[in-house]
């Protein structure tokens, strides 16, 4: 059984959190609070830019490694907030602030579970914990910058608010900048080529069209066109080229260059993708951490959100507690209890296959 403490610990870790502003590429604080959160408790820790990291005491190269993810940064408070999002209040069984449900509890759970396995010294896998930065804009500073850092990766587990179920996969992302050339002309005369029309052919491919293969987890490719412009603003004239965005969500069915190339081979307009970093990713559902997860009595399911997850080019799942609904709402929450469960859920977990 683990120790009532690393609960104790783990909440007020958290409303240390939400008190330091976390803001994407802001992370200094919180990076900071985390470092002497470890250190305070003996634990020797790394930094990278805005991202700390830890090993368990008796790492041993010679063994596989599981790594502890989550991320510590935030978005910008909901302009709907009636309650000081930087408060970390806690009302009954509610602890509030931006921060708290995404992803602060599975940052605080995870710490704890690394510190329940620290100083054990007959581990089957090593374990590391990073609590890394710029997950909410997938930056090129966070979780990604550290891997060449960290040692080869049997497993991760990355903390998101899952209600502690399991996502065995997670989509990628692919976002597609498009644009439609014409000529411009005036609008009252048989003048120009507008580029508005030629665009329209190419967006109700995008809307229409099916990827034959079908992921048994996350379902079909998903393409949704999200915005639309011309770089001209007169009534009267006919626009000669028509910009629009394309959000392209992935299974692990397709690699991202082959759904690239299904689009280049469809559609008449110049694509471009913005990256190409953001991976389907997953875990075989016959490892022994999921099917320790079920033995729990977790359901498995397919995520559609993108994480961190996707830069981890490793064998991962995603789980956590909170619940993902709350996340980025105006007077964010997790329950007290969600944390106590999310600490349970990693060590029991962990403990499945050690």
């Amino acid at each position: 059984m683990w120790n009532e403490q690393l609960y104790a610990d783990a909440v007020q870790l958290l409303q240390q959190l939400i008190r330091t502003p976390s803001i994407s590429r802001e992370e200094q604080g919180t990076a900071a609070v985390l470092g002497a959160f470890l250190q305070a408790h003996g634990i020797p820790f790394q930094q990278h830019l805005n991202n700390v990291w830890a090993k368990n005491k008796y790492f041993d190269p010679a063994k596989p490694t599981i790594l502890f993810n989550s991320h510590h940064d935030t978005v910008k408070p909901n302009p709907q907030y009636t309650r000081d999002p930087f408060d970390g209040v806690i009302e009954g069984d509610k602890l509030y602030g931006l921060g708290s449900n995404d992803a602060g509890g599975c940052v605080v759970s995870l710490v704890a579970a690394f510190r329940h396995f620290y100083a054990q010294e007959d581990l089957k896998y090593n374990i590391i914990v990073a609590i890394t930065a710029e997950e909410e804009i997938s930056g090129v500073n966070g979780i990604e910058s550290i891997l060449d850092q960290l040692p080869p990766l049997e497993l991760a587990i990355v903390g998101e608010p899952t209600l502690t179920q399991l996502a065995v996969a997670e989509k990628g992302l692919m976002v597609l900048d498009c644009i439609s050339h014409g000529r411009a002309g005036h609008a009252a005369r048989e003048e120009g080529e507008n580029a508005l029309y030629k665009a329209l052919p190419d967006i109700q491919w995008f809307k229409d069209y099916r990827f034959d293969k079908v992921s048994p987890v996350l379902g079909p490719v998903k393409m949704s066109v999200t915005v639309i412009n011309t770089s001209n603003k007169a009534h009267n004239v006919v626009p000669a080229d028509c910009s629009f965005v394309v959000d392209v969500r992935v299974t692990e069915m397709y690699t991202l260059e082959e759904v690239l190339d299904t689009v280049l081979a469809n559609v008449q307009c110049e694509v471009k993708p913005r990256s190409i970093r953001m991976r389907p990713s997953g875990i075989p559902l016959e490892h022994p951490l999921v099917k320790a997860g079920i033995a729990m009595g977790k359901t498995c399911y397919g995520s559609p959100t993108t994480s961190d997850q996707a830069l981890i080019p490793h064998t991962s799942i995603k789980i956590g507690p909170g619940d993902s609904a709350r996340s980025h709402t105006a007077d964010e929450f997790i329950y007290l209890h969600e944390i106590r469960d999310g600490i349970d859920t990693y060590i029991r977990l962990v403990t499945a296959i050690q």
